[in-house]
């Protein structure tokens, strides 16, 4: 079975927001220290493959500090003045595309390591409360955590759902349609409502709009270095596991 979920239903809805999005009341310029920030400006031209690789980051077994960051950035660049709709709906294309990616990673993970990997990578804390869940609601629950915003934790619920035996099929669904609901509904938030977002930048953040995206993006970075640090650390131990010891 391919890993690839189904693109009918993901085109359908994107061609459908592409067209919202057109029949919406044109914005007028957006100006203001959010629409001429030279970070921002830095991000629209960062953005397409900016999304992509930390929407599959954001949905590993590493999350960025931030939780949410692919929603922050699809949101901050869909209130630019110059993103039109179907750019924004590329944007989303590219989030969806990435977060299913890196979800169907860890959903894998799980199903390889099995309980070991999800008492590895989970504290006992939650752990209890998240496997009755899953083994209750199954793809229901994937659902739920995939498409709720924030202080819901996306990755423990993925391990478990590949530890506890929900199916490729259904995982991908329930993942595939919770990621197209809750980036396709940022991205409408973000062009329809962006005037409202810059104006109240610009009167309440104006003089602090710099410090907060540069130090925004320093965190986006420090977090994709940590992932990859992390990931080539966790590859050379699972080497030294498998190398054969000489006598």
């Amino acid at each position: 079975m391919s890993l690839v979920p189904p693109l009918g239903p993901t085109l359908s809805t994107l061609t459908l927001l592409t067209l919202v999005l057109q029949s919406s009341q044109p914005h007028a310029p957006r100006t203001g220290s959010l629409a001429s920030s030279p970070f921002v400006r830095w991000l629209i031209g960062f953005g397409a493959i900016g999304i992509f690789v930390i929407a599959i980051i954001d949905s590993s077994i590493i999350p960025l500090p931030i939780p949410g960051t692919t929603d922050l950035l699809l949101l901050l660049i869909s209130v630019h003045p110059n993103a039109t709709a179907i750019h924004i709906v590329s944007l989303v294309a590219l989030a969806i595309a990435g977060s299913l990616i890196g979800g169907y990673l860890t959903w894998n993970t799980g199903r390889k390591g099995g309980l070991p990997a999800l008492e590895k990578h989970v504290s006992a804390k939650v752990r209890g409360r998240i496997d009755n869940w899953v083994q209750r609601h199954g793809s229901l629950a994937v659902f739920l955590a995939a498409v709720l915003p924030p202080p819901i934790p996306l990755t423990p619920f993925l391990l478990a759902a590949g530890a506890l035996g929900v199916s490729r099929a259904r995982f991908l669904v329930s993942y595939t349609a919770a990621r197209i609901t809750r980036y396709s509904l940022i991205g409408w938030l973000g062009f329809h409502y962006g005037r409202q977002v810059v104006h109240f930048w610009r009167h309440s953040l104006a003089e602090w709009s710099t410090p907060i995206l540069y130090i925004y993006g320093s965190l986006v970075v420090l977090g994709i270095c940590y992932a990859l640090f992390k990931f080539v650390k966790a590859r050379r131990a699972a080497g030294m596991q498998t190398t054969p010891q000489t006598p």
